[in-house]
């Protein structure tokens, strides 16, 4: 179906219509088809969900293409228009992006990755500790942590960390303050870490010593 929505764009162009970019809907859009359905998938956490998504995206990414000024901003344009689709669906299942109480905020604060890997120590002798950590999470497992980070820090982390936005690109999609975007990618990588800790220890990924 998304091909569909893809090759549809190949019709001819209105006799006279001037406006339109250079080059074609369906050429752009399948050049950031891959990363665009990441991305749709990391939002949404279901495939079916991402997929639809996607669809919706390229339905309105065509019809307001010959709008579109500069086409090297295409994927950015391409990732708010998903973005905004996002929360339209979430809208419509009575659903409102998470905040986090300042107490939450606080305890995440508390938390380093560095440290507890220092104290617990599951790697002796290891002289790339952090490193040794991230090549016990396979691909399924990361995603798995990433799917349990507040949405709201969640999407400027995928943005930055996984698509390669700078900050001002990421507040733009998101229409947010750069310092918000800087505030929330902090609060992210804080759960990110903590969560990939605790799915370590839940996975019996790491062995830890028994609480005193």
């Amino acid at each position: 179906m998304i091909a569909t929505v893809i090759d549809a764009d190949r019709q001819p162009s209105p006799e006279g219509a001037r406006d339109r970019p250079d080059r074609a809907f369906a050429d752009v859009a399948r050049e950031q088809l891959d990363g665009l359905y990441g991305y749709c998938v990391r939002l949404t956490n279901d495939r079916t969900d991402a997929e639809d998504l996607v669809q919706d995206t390229l339905l309105r990414a065509m019809r307001a293409y010959r709008g579109l000024r500069d086409e090297r901003k295409v994927k950015s344009w391409l990732f708010t228009i998903a973005t905004n689709g996002w929360r339209d669906l979430c809208r419509a299942r009575g659903r409102t992006l998470a905040t986090v109480s300042l107490d939450d905020a606080d305890r995440e604060d508390d938390f380093s990755l560095f440290a507890t890997l220092a104290i617990e120590d599951p790697f002796p002798y290891s002289d790339e500790l952090h490193l040794d950590f991230l090549r016990l999470f396979r691909d399924e497992d990361v995603q798995a942590v990433f799917a349990r980070i507040n949405p709201v820090f969640r999407a400027p982390l995928i943005l930055t960390t996984i698509h390669g936005f700078s900050c001002k690109e990421a507040a733009a999609i998101l229409d947010v303050p750069l310092g918000t975007i800087l505030s929330r990618l902090h609060r992210g990588r804080k759960q990110l870490e903590e969560g990939m800790w605790d799915y370590a220890v839940k996975n019996c990924l790491v062995e830890v010593g028994d609480e005193p």
